[in-house]
């Protein structure tokens, strides 16, 4: 579920943490710190699923409150409840996976009930959602889309429950771009997806390694780093584009799977996303710089992906 995207922003967000905090102690455990993370990870990940289905469910709610006023109006008899039944909600509420996130995390301790009622009659007054409920037929795409709208047109841009997020969840402002993109894969292929676990075995291994790798080589990395850096100081180069370099040289060195250009694009786009303006560009030059500079002594060795699968 989580990419290698995902695994190196997380990797680089730790060993930051790690280069700026007081304490030296705070972690001499990176790899059960870096475990810690992507559970908090899957932790946010479901609970924005269920938010989503206890919106769309919200319509039962909504009439049996309605039809249990002492004065009541046409409209309030026949609140329309298409979206309970919705056939994508359905088939994650049936969810071997999604059931037992709910007994194990019990989401339903952090909704906020109000919160939700304001999300639900903004879904109700919206176009898409009457074109919706206007539709007699079970169409899988529409189906599919309106769940989506609930997350990304109101959900999302939604202030109040970013600060409901933000309240619950302290790894949202690092977890929400990577949050966006699981939701709608998961909202795409809910039956594909095991929501206990985040990362297959393999993706593991990297995260592990990369952070270990990093960590070890700190020293031989910033030796082949400062050469590079010209008239550069570089005790006044950004840590985050330290960390971005340090991290590019070891896939290049000890992930023989990782194809080269692959793993230089990778940070440079990080650094396009979490750092400066200038970092992609700069940190584009001092990869490739030490790339040529390892491939001509021969220590750059990759296993082409074809032979590695026979």
């Amino acid at each position: 579920m989580i990419s290698r995207r995902n695994i190196r922003v997380k990797v680089m967000q730790l060993l930051y943490v790690m280069e700026t905090v007081d304490d030296p102690k705070a972690f001499l455990y990176p790899v059960a710190e870096l475990q810690k993370q992507f559970d908090k990870s899957r932790q946010l990940l479901v609970y924005l699923i269920y938010y989503i289905t206890e919106l769309a469910r919200y319509a039962e709610i909504d009439s049996r409150l309605r039809a249990s006023r002492n004065i009541t109006t046409h409209d309030d008899l026949n609140v329309n409840i298409k979206i309970a039944g919705n056939t994508l909600l359905w088939e994650i509420l049936e969810s071997p996976s999604f059931k037992s996130c709910m007994e194990e995390d019990k989401p339903e301790l952090m909704l906020d009930r109000d919160l939700l009622r304001k999300h639900y009659i903004a879904l109700t007054e919206s176009d898409e959602y009457k074109l919706y409920i206007l539709e007699n037929s079970r169409e899988k795409k529409s189906e599919r889309d309106i769940i989506r709208f609930i997350f990304s047109n109101i959900l999302l841009p939604n202030e109040l429950f970013e600060s409901h997020i933000e309240e619950l969840f302290n790894n949202w402002d690092d977890d929400g771009e990577m949050m966006e993109q699981l939701v709608l894969n998961y909202l795409q292929k809910p039956h594909a997806y095991n929501l206990q676990v985040i990362m297959t075995k393999e993706k593991w291994d990297f995260a592990r390694t990369l952070l270990l790798t990093v960590i070890e080589k700190k020293e031989y990395t910033l030796e082949l780093i400062k050469p590079k850096l010209n008239n550069w100081d570089s005790d006044r180069i950004a840590l985050l584009d330290m960390i971005i370099i340090q991290m590019g040289i070891c896939e290049l060195l000890y992930f023989e799977t990782i194809p080269t250009k692959v793993t230089i694009n990778e940070y440079i786009d990080l650094a396009k996303d979490y750092s400066t303006i200038q970092s992609g560009q700069f940190i584009n030059g001092i990869l490739d710089n030490i790339h040529k500079e390892l491939l001509t002594e021969g220590k750059i060795n990759k296993i082409d992906f074809k032979q590695k699968a026979r």
